[in-house]
C-alpha cells in the first residue's frame, strides 16, 4: 500500500451514508490505496479473525441497486456479486 497523502476531496467523494453510518465501498477504498478491489477483499477474508464484526458489512442487492441509480459513477455496481461497505473504524484499520 502506498503511504502517499491522499487529498481529502478524493476521500470525501467516496463516502456514502448507509444503515445510519458513513461508509466507503470496497472499490473506492481499494482505489484510494492503489489496489484492485479483488485484492482488498481477499485480504479481508484471509484476515477475518483480526477484524471486529462492525468494521464492514456486505450490501444487500437492494442497497447495491439503489446506489447504482443514485451515483452515476456506480453503474457497474449493479453487476457486482458482492459489495462490501467499510465503516469509519474499518477504514482506519487499513492505515
Amino acid at each position: 500500500m502506498s503511504k502517499d497523502v491522499i487529498p481529502i476531496h478524493r476521500i470525501a467523494e467516496g463516502i456514502l451514508y448507509l444503515r445510519e453510518q458513513k461508509v466507503i465501498l470496497d472499490r473506492d477504498l481499494a482505489r484510494l490505496y492503489g489496489l484492485e478491489t479483488r485484492v482488498l477483499n481477499q485480504a479481508v477474508k484471509r484476515n477475518s479473525d483480526r477484524f471486529p464484526p462492525d468494521f464492514a458489512f456486505v450490501l444487500s442487492r437492494v442497497e447495491i441497486e439503489r446506489i447504482s441509480q443514485i451515483v452515476t459513477s456506480s453503474l457497474s455496481l449493479k453487476f457486482s456479486k458482492q459489495v462490501r461497505a467499510f465503516t469509519e473504524q474499518g477504514v482506519t484499520m487499513f492505515l
